[in-house]
């Protein structure tokens, strides 16, 4: 993947598989998905309709990325998953992999129904849960997250994951620095602020350590 962040506007298919080097059975699985998004859009609030014509750029190469970040990273909990990114897109790309697994955790039944069906149509290496964050009892290399919470509240959703060994990766926009501000208040940490690749004002918080204080 590029080491460069994109800003060209014009970001589609071909763009993603040459950004990211997917295989055609990938692009084939994210078609699929994004086949599903749209139809189901229509019934519910998954994504927004500008949002959903950005696809490849602001949905799925903002995802994918975060393989780049712990690339032998198997087993991946998404909190909030929503619309499913990144989780659903980063078990495309783990699809195939021993040993492989993503934790798909939403509180709403209709999103969890929605991931269930592009789990059980691609045959993913995914579980969805329909459970808050912090209630289940998950081991995983990496705890995500995107668009979920203010950083003062998502910590207290990942705390588990991070103390039982995890590394967090929240995804975030320019107003990162003030949410970890304000976290400082509540929390002790240790975080790298890293460039997102797919959006200039985008940033991807790594944490290894957190505590409450």
């Amino acid at each position: 993947m590029t080491e460069e962040t994109v800003i060209d506007q014009v970001f589609g298919a071909a763009e993603f598989q040459d950004a990211t080097k997917a295989t055609p059975m990938q692009m084939a699985d994210l078609e699929v998905f994004r086949a599903a998004l749209a139809d189901w859009n229509t019934r519910m609030n998954l994504v927004g309709p500008s949002a959903l014509a950005e696809f490849w750029l602001r949905h799925a190469y903002d995802s994918a990325q975060l393989l780049r970040l712990e690339p032998e990273a198997l087993r991946w909990a998404d909190l909030g998953a929503g619309a499913g990114f990144p989780g659903l897109v980063l078990a495309i790309f783990l699809k195939g992999r021993p040993g492989a697994t993503v934790h798909l955790i939403e509180s709403m039944a209709k999103r969890c129904r929605f991931l269930e069906e592009i789990v059980v149509t691609l045959a993913l290496p995914a579980m969805v849960h329909h459970a808050r964050a912090e209630d289940l009892d998950i081991s995983v290399d990496v705890v995500a997250a995107r668009a979920c919470a203010p950083l003062n509240r998502l910590f207290r959703y990942a705390q588990p994951y991070l103390r039982r060994g995890a590394i967090g990766l929240f995804m975030k926009g320019q107003d990162v620095v003030a949410e970890l501000e304000a976290a400082t208040t509540s929390w002790k940490f240790e975080a790298e602020l890293i460039d997102s690749l797919s959006h200039t004002d985008g940033r991807i918080v790594r944490m290894r350590k957190l505590k409450h204080v």
